[in-house]
């Protein structure tokens, strides 16, 4: 298995537009439905309102690999240019 963190730090007062923007356009749901995703979760931050934690599971990297190259994270990227001023990657040892 594999688990990633995404931390997105939204330009300030986008955190809600991009998280409505990635509902609408089913972007969430289409990884979810991805073969070997086991979670795809967006957490928010209490402290900072332009921040948002992603939590992904994989049974593997290789499932995580392919799920980069799928059209809907291309559609993922062009959103975050509009709303995400910085973005830092992260993997959990377990």
């Amino acid at each position: 298995m594999m688990t990633l963190f995404v931390k997105y730090i939204c330009k300030p007062g986008c955190r809600e537009p991009f998280l409505r923007e990635i509902a609408a356009r089913g972007i969430d749901t289409a990884i979810r439905a991805e073969q070997g995703c086991i979670c795809y979760d967006y957490y928010l931050s209490v402290q900072d309102p332009d921040v948002i934690l992603l939590v992904e599971k994989w049974t593997e990297p290789e499932a995580q690999k392919v799920h980069m190259t799928q059209p809907h994270m291309k559609e993922l990227s062009a959103l975050k240019k509009d709303y995400v001023a910085d973005t830092v990657f992260g993997e959990a040892a377990l």
